[in-house]
């Protein structure tokens, strides 16, 4: 009896709307970021982090099943060559993007010259060369960009890119032990682990560990608690009615619980949104193409140089709603490129295949860039 209460239908994994949830975080934290560039506060919050901050928490539970279901179907050395071509190509090309065609187009609109373009510091290849391995150091480049609201800051976005990464290494090392591969019980016990970790970061902060690990200890969570329901789904399916109960429950654990209610509501949260994106359809086109990663990593830069030429605060401004409409028209665009031109090239070129639409099976968290006050609302 109760095996069949908790069963439901196998989770359509080419026929879901992941793609579609993807790239609506993706416009949440851009909408969360729009408050920043244009100098109007940091929206709405609960519990200290923003709306960006909690579609983080969404972009991490999804990667956490997605990602734990790839390295239990591939080889150690495929799935980490996977992971590489997901991330770092689109990654590596936004930089150059952003120091060769967006900071130069900025001193244009702000000084009518590019003199100091290739030598004032941080020159256009130190921001690429600082920021390569993913670890972002550096976000400013030059003079650019020096009379926006938040100045100085090409992409307050990929900088949690780094802890995503660290998340599929750290799965990679787990799915060598053959426990990690029968059953959820070593990544629930290591969700419940960092989860606490993180709730008692005042003691953990006395090891006299830096800010990145403690970044780290609030992102993990999310991720493990993906990859706990993908053992669950695995292997019950997907059931309506706990569908609805696990949000029920979700939202519950983060109204109540100030500080660490989003991590240990990060397995009914992904529960959730797994079964929304069963019943809920996604367009065609959006199926084909995964344009979410790309949205994620254009979309600030964009909203600064809107907000550089006015669209955002000033005479010439159009209003939030207006700003953020133009700054999703714009880095849709530059997504779609991003998709057709690299991700789904490099990506094909890998599984050795044509280059023809294929479902993407990463996500990307995009909160602020850690600075100073706002640190990590996470966006």
């Amino acid at each position: 009896m109760i095996r069949r209460a908790l069963t439901g239908r196998a989770f359509p994994y080419r026929t879901n709307s992941l793609n579609m949830f993807r790239l609506v975080l993706a416009i949440l934290v851009l909408i969360a970021h729009s408050f920043y560039t244009t100098g109007n506060g940091v929206g709405p919050r609960l519990h200290g982090e923003n709306i960006g901050g909690w579609a983080v928490a969404g972009f991490f539970v999804l990667s956490g099943f997605l990602i734990t279901r790839s390295r239990l179907r591939s080889t150690p050395g495929d799935y980490l060559v996977h992971r590489v071509a997901r991330i770092f190509p689109a990654f590596l090309v936004c930089l150059v993007v952003t120091a060769a065609v967006f900071a130069p187009l900025a001193l244009l609109i702000q000084y009518h010259s590019l003199r100091g373009y290739l030598s004032t510091p941080v020159t256009p290849f130190e921001f690429i060369w600082s920021n390569i391995t993913l670890f972002v150091n550096q976000y400013g480049i030059g003079r650019s960009l020096s009379s926006v609201p938040y100045p100085s800051v090409w992409n307050g976005s990929l900088w949690t890119l780094y802890y995503e990464f660290l998340c599929y290494v750290l799965v990679w090392v787990l799915g060598a032990l053959a426990w990690f591969r029968r059953n959820a019980i070593l990544t629930a016990v290591g969700f419940l682990l960092i989860t606490a970790a993180h709730a008692l970061e005042p003691i953990v902060m006395r090891l006299g560990l830096d800010a990145s690990f403690l970044l780290f200890l609030k992102l993990a969570p999310f991720f493990l608690g993906g990859a706990v329901v993908y053992f669950l789904v695995d292997r019950w399916g997907v059931n309506g009615w706990i569908g609805i109960g696990a949000l029920v429950v979700a939202a519950t654990l983060c109204l109540a619980i100030p500080g660490w209610g989003g991590q240990i509501a990060s397995p009914f949260i992904a529960y959730g949104l797994l079964w929304l994106s069963t019943v809920i359809p996604q367009p065609a086109w959006i199926a084909r193409n995964d344009v979410s990663y790309g949205f994620y990593i254009y979309a600030w830069p964009v909203q600064q140089l809107l907000a550089l030429v006015g669209l955002g605060v000033g005479a010439g401004a159009l209003g939030l709603i207006g700003y953020d409409l133009v700054a999703m028209a714009v880095t849709f665009v530059l997504a779609w490129l991003s998709w057709v031109l690299v991700e789904r090239r490099v990506m094909a070129r890998v599984r050795g295949v044509s280059p023809r639409p294929v479902l993407a099976s990463s996500t990307h968290g995009t909160p602020l860039p850690e600075r100073r006050a706002e640190s990590i609302g996470h966006s």
